[in-house]
């Protein structure tokens, strides 16, 4: 079970960094909770911030660590990025950026049904030179 659901969230991280938003959203449950930076809520309320994050920086992680215990997996990443486009109004820079970030997951029947994420965004967009919106 452990070694499946790992392969749920690899399909989740394969898809970010493709910038393939639907596969990103096929990997969660309907009724999925998301919890992050700039808020919770269901697949409709992650998904322009997602994008946004896609689009602007394009985020690509790497695991660094990933450990699996019955429903729930846990990962470490290197993120990194790049001011590409305007985020919410702000300046493009052109900067790019690397931090530390974690994720958290509950897998059921094959698909994600609640995600915790943290990542250093003062970190982040100081790296790029940026102020946080």
């Amino acid at each position: 079970m452990s070694e499946e659901n790992k392969r749920v969230v690899l399909d989740y991280v394969d898809a970010f960094n493709r910038g393939d938003l639907d596969g990103v959203c096929q990997t969660f449950a309907p009724d999925a909770l998301i919890y992050g930076v700039l808020g919770w809520g269901g697949i409709e309320k992650a998904k322009p911030i997602w994008r946004d994050l896609i689009d602007c920086f394009a985020i690509r992680l790497h695991v660094e660590a990933m450990i699996a215990e019955g429903d729930e997996v846990s990962v470490r990443y290197v993120e990194h990025g790049r001011s590409l486009n305007s985020f919410r109004g702000g300046p493009v820079t052109g900067q790019g950026y690397e931090i530390t970030a974690m994720e958290w997951f509950i897998i059921r029947d094959g698909k994600i049904h609640k995600r915790w994420g943290v990542r250093d965004t003062a970190t982040m967009f100081w790296q790029m030179g940026l102020t946080i919106p």
